[in-house]
């Protein structure tokens, strides 16, 4: 306000400083145009020279105006167009991710019109289409922005994506080659390099990908598991033509993976169809130390040496050194008492299977304890005690 008001006053004083110069000031002006003259008064003819000024002034501005239109029209226009189809490209992404696929589409072919939006709305178009199952469109969407080099690795993923989705597993390892040929090494692109090599069973792939993965906690830890059992279950099945292949393919595999019991189990199986029961009973017994697992002892009891040999005596012993720990393991229990009736060890193995009979709670587990104390008991030619075993083990597989 105080501004304004000083402004205001020096205004009226140099109004009033001109009016009083103007008042006092006699001297005229005469101008000579033969024959002419004419006489007027300074102060008029400074007052024509400054409207003579202005005049000339406004005339250079509108000719300069005049001059410069059409580029003014081109501005404008390109403002408008720019303001349009960046309107048109968020449009396209809203409704995207809103699911109406068909607005999206169109949306993205008015943005296209505007070059600096052509990567992105060829993406969203692309998606697009995909999600209305307009697969040749898509394709034409991405191909339009090959040459893009700003749009490369958008364009690169967003392929990996829909064609992962679509189950091109080929197509899709090709811009995988692609991308990892750019340096390109985030972890949207390994989640999805990874479904990819999944979808063809390149499982040596996978597991590259799953510990780069687990290295940035990019994936959770029970599909890392779930995957690593898969790719390791698929190399030792594939490598398992002869002895030494399945040696050198386990013991490629960490040491702590070698121990978990889902892997540990399908090895073992693996080692005994190529004659390596003694490695496979081994592999078991280490898995057990580190993890103790049913499934393990399951195996473990599956795995029986044969009657009389070293290795059942030494399975028995291992497996009494256990018991001291889990006194009260049904599954011990009943593989104890199982090699013992193997080796015909009878009391010892009437012992253990009736404590797994009583400590069990799976169906399962009682119906076989049943079953094999019916065995005994008709090895020791007790035909009562082993009808009755028979009707609780099948009375255990009804419930």
């Amino acid at each position: 306000m105080m501004r304004i008001f000083l402004w205001l006053l020096a205004l009226f004083a140099t109004a009033v400083g001109l009016a009083v110069a103007a008042r006092f000031n006699a001297g005229n002006v005469v101008l000579f145009y033969p024959p002419y003259r004419i006489d007027i008064s300074l102060n008029f003819f400074l007052l024509l020279s400054l409207l003579l000024f202005a005049l000339i002034h406004i005339l250079l501005n509108a000719i300069e105006s005049a001059r410069k239109m059409p580029s003014r029209v081109a501005a404008y226009r390109q403002q408008k167009n720019e303001r349009d189809g960046d309107q048109a490209l968020r449009e396209a992404i809203k409704a995207l991710f809103e699911g109406r696929f068909v607005q999206a589409e169109k949306a993205a072919g008015r943005s296209a019109k505007l070059p600096e939006n052509v990567g992105a709305a060829a993406l969203v178009g692309a998606r697009a289409a995909h999600a209305l199952h307009q697969f040749d469109r898509r394709d034409a969407y991405l191909e339009s922005i090959r040459n893009n080099k700003d749009f490369k690795t958008a364009r690169l993923v967003t392929t990996i994506e829909l064609l992962v989705e679509d189950h091109q597993t080929q197509a899709a390892l090709n811009a995988i080659s692609e991308l990892n040929a750019s340096g390109t090494r985030h972890i949207h692109a390994l989640r999805w390099a990874l479904k990819a090599n999944q979808q063809a069973k390149n499982w040596e792939e996978v597991l590259r990908l799953v510990r780069s993965l687990d290295k940035h906690r990019a994936i959770h830890p029970a599909l890392s598991s779930r995957l690593r059992e898969l790719a390791y279950e698929d190399l030792l099945s594939h490598h398992s033509q002869d002895p030494e292949s399945v040696r050198r393919v386990w013991h490629k595999i960490p040491a702590e993976e070698r121990q978990r019991p889902y892997l540990a189990v399908k090895a073992a199986g693996v080692f005994k169809e190529q004659g390596l029961d003694d490695a496979a009973r081994a592999l078991i017994a280490r898995a057990l130390e580190a993890n103790w697992d049913d499934r393990l002892v399951r195996a473990y009891r599956q795995l029986a040496a044969e009657e009389g040999s070293p290795a059942l005596l030494s399975q028995i012993e291992l497996c009494e050194n256990w018991e001291k720990k889990r006194p009260t393991d049904p599954e011990l229990l009943l593989t104890l008492g199982a090699l013992c009736l193997k080796q015909k060890l009878w009391g010892k193995a009437q012992r253990h299977l009736e404590q797994a009979v009583y400590y069990a709670v799976e169906p399962r587990m009682k119906q076989e304890s049943h079953l094999k104390l019916a065995q005994l008991h008709e090895a020791l030619n007790q035909p009562d005690e082993a009808s009755l075993h028979y009707r609780e083990s099948a009375l255990a597989m009804l419930t």
